[in-house]
């Protein structure tokens, strides 16, 4: 199973919608059921979150790349899309 590092904060609004994005994406595409989502909370694992080169969150990476970094223009329409567009990359990588 292919894992996917998902870095987020516990109040982070971004983040929120991204937990809840990961669950939609999860149950409309069966294929996303070959990908492991590691929640890892920057705040209670900094040293995992300073080996990764990004600023804000939501972030995912894939192999220790960045797939997505969250941006404070992203609505929730633009986060489930880049969470899909990350996970597809994961999958076909």
């Amino acid at each position: 199973m292919k894992e996917i590092e998902l870095f987020y904060l516990t109040h982070c609004p971004y983040c929120v919608k991204a937990r809840k994005a990961v669950d939609e994406l999860m149950e409309e595409n069966p294929a996303f059921a070959g990908l492991s989502v590691k929640w890892i909370e920057e705040n209670e694992e900094p040293e995992l979150a300073g080996s990764r080169d990004y600023y804000c969150v939501p972030s995912l990476f894939f192999a220790g790349k960045k797939l997505y970094e969250a941006s404070p223009a992203d609505d929730y329409n633009a986060i489930k899309g880049n969470i899909r567009s990350a996970f597809t990359a994961a999958l076909e990588a």
